[in-house]
C-alpha cells in the first residue's frame, strides 16, 4: 500500500514556527515588540501570513497587544512552576514503563539521541540542541506504551518548548542536560526503572531549580 503523502505547510505555518523558535530561543526579548512589516522583511514574505502567525501567538499567550503593537510576553512564572510539577511527576513514570520495552533498536535510538544532542551543545547550535532535548524526552513519551502521557506533555507543547529554551540558555546547563540524560538512559539500559525515574526526577527539579536562583521564571524571589 502506498502511504498517503503530506500536504505543504502552508506560509503561514511556516511564519508561525519560525517565529514561535525565535520566541523559545530568546531571539526575541520579553518586552520586545513585533511588527508585521519588519518580521516580513526578514522572512521576505508578503505581511498577510505573518499577520495570521502572530495572531495565533498573540491567542496561545506569547505575545500581548501593547500600545504600540504585539510585544514578546514573558513567561509567566507560576505556569513555567506548573510545567516543572507536571514533568517531574510524569516523566518518572514514563522512564519507569519504557525501561522494560528497551529493544536493541530503541537502545542505539535513544544512544543516537544522546551522542547528537551533546554535539550540538559542543558547536553552539541552541535552536537544533533544543529540539534534540525535545526528541530525547519524546523519545521517553513514547516507548513508555502509555498514549496519555504523550497526549499530556504534547497539550501544552509549545509552552513546554519555551520552557526548555529558558532552561538551556543559561550557562553550563546544556552541557549538564545531557549528561544527566546520558545517566538516564544508561540506568534504563541496566533495567533499573526505579534508579532511572529517580534520575529524571532529580534531572527535572535541579533543572527548575537552578533557573530559579537566576531570577529567571520560577523563581518566587523575582
Amino acid at each position: 500500500m502506498l502511504e498517503s503523502l503530506a500536504p505543504p505547510k502552508s506560509l503561514v505555518d511556516q511564519a508561525y514556527e519560525v517565529i514561535l523558535d525565535a520566541l523559545c530561543d530568546g531571539t526575541f526579548k520579553p518586552g520586545e515588540r513585533l511588527t508585521q512589516g519588519s518580521i516580513a522583511a526578514r522572512l521576505n514574505v508578503s505581511r498577510q501570513p505573518v499577520t495570521h502567525a502572530l495572531a495565533v501567538l498573540k491567542a496561545q499567550g506569547f505575545l500581548a497587544q501593547g500600545r504600540q503593537g504585539l510585544t514578546v510576553t514573558a513567561v509567566d512564572p507560576d505556569f513555567f512552576e506548573a510545567i516543572y510539577q507536571i514533568r517531574s511527576a510524569v516523566e518518572p513514570l514514563a522512564v519507569k514503563l519504557a525501561t522494560p520495552r528497551l529493544t536493541k533498536e530503541s537502545i542505539a535510538r535513544g544512544r543516537a539521541l544522546v551522542e547528537n544532542g551533546r554535539k550540538l551543545v559542543a558547536v553552539g547550535e541552541s535552536r537544533a540542541s533544543l529540539q534534540a532535548d525535545m526528541d530525547f524526552h519524546s523519545f521517553i513519551y513514547d516507548l513508555s506504551g502509555n498514549p496519555l502521557i504523550a497526549e499530556t506533555m504534547r497539550l501544552h507543547w509549545r509552552h513546554l518548548r519555551r520552557a526548555m529554551g529558558e532552561v538551556l540558555r543559561h550557562p553550563g546547563m546544556s552541557i549538564s542536560v545531557w549528561k544527566e540524560h546520558g545517566r538516564i538512559l544508561e540506568e534504563m539500559i541496566r533495567g533499573d526503572g526505579d534508579a532511572a525515574a529517580e534520575l529524571m526526577r532529580r534531572h527535572l527539579v535541579e533543572a527548575y531549580e537552578r533557573v530559579g536562583k537566576t531570577g529567571a521564571p520560577g523563581s518566587k524571589s523575582s
